[in-house]
């Protein structure tokens, strides 16, 4: 085994069917000309990235280990294989970037475990363009993955975040399965109270993109957008 190690590369994905050259940085495009070794959710996904960023790239030499939730746990550490060979990797999230809300952390753990050296590529990432372009607090914030499915406990959850960011001054993120998106939508503006201040943001980096801040009073008056199976982040700011 080589004593030198290859480089752990945290590879951005398309949020959606983006301009490259809008999200994808030019380093980023020679890094991936330079692998053949990936850790992805899904193999196709990550060969149809490849394809369209490096297309002269020979998919035959391409490597490939699966990391979701079929992964067995133990499976994890000979994945890393490559890299201890002194080979470069490349960590692929499926969208967005490797370790935000995606799997691809407990693999950069592990890295730092061998004394691998990681190294992250700038792109794009749904949570924090929809934080930057809120308005909302960016200096305290928390991100919440999904929230519960059901009435009575989604509308109880939102209370508590809604009195947390009250109480710390903080921006509460959260996202939903996109087909749940108008009702996620109509529970918010039954539950907040109508000062709080709402952010939505669906389609980032899309043609398609569209983002609004509002007092949750003010967005019970409007005419709600269509969400139904769009990409969404939901973001709110109770006031103090």
């Amino acid at each position: 085994m080589s004593a030198k190690r290859g480089i752990l590369y945290l590879i951005p994905n398309f949020l959606g069917p983006a301009n490259p050259g809008h999200v994808f940085p030019e380093y980023n495009v020679r890094v991936l000309a330079g692998l053949d070794y990936f850790i992805a959710e899904r193999e196709k996904s990550a060969r149809r990235l490849i394809k369209a960023l490096v297309p002269d790239k020979n998919q035959a030499q391409l490597h490939f280990f699966e990391l979701n939730r079929h992964t067995v746990p133990g499976e994890i550490k000979h994945f890393l294989r490559p890299l201890l060979e002194g080979k470069p990797m490349g960590l692929m999230s499926e969208a967005g970037l490797p370790g935000i809300a995606d799997p691809g952390a407990q693999v950069v753990r592990l890295a730092h475990r061998q004394g691998i050296k990681v190294e992250p590529l700038t792109g794009p990432s749904s949570i924090f363009l929809a934080l930057m372009a809120s308005g909302l607090n960016g200096q305290r914030f928390a991100f919440h993955g999904y929230l519960p499915v059901k009435s009575p406990e989604l509308s109880k959850r939102l209370r508590q975040l809604e009195m947390r960011s009250r109480r710390e001054n903080e921006t509460q993120i959260f996202i939903e399965t996109p087909y749940r998106n108008d009702k996620m939508l109509d529970a918010l503006l039954k539950t907040l109270h109508p000062d709080t201040l709402l952010c939505v943001a669906a389609d980032l980096t899309l043609d398609t993109e569209w983002i609004s801040t509002r007092r949750v009073g003010d967005w019970s008056r409007m005419t709600l957008p269509a969400l139904h199976k769009r990409p969404a982040i939901f973001l709110f700011l109770a006031g103090s």
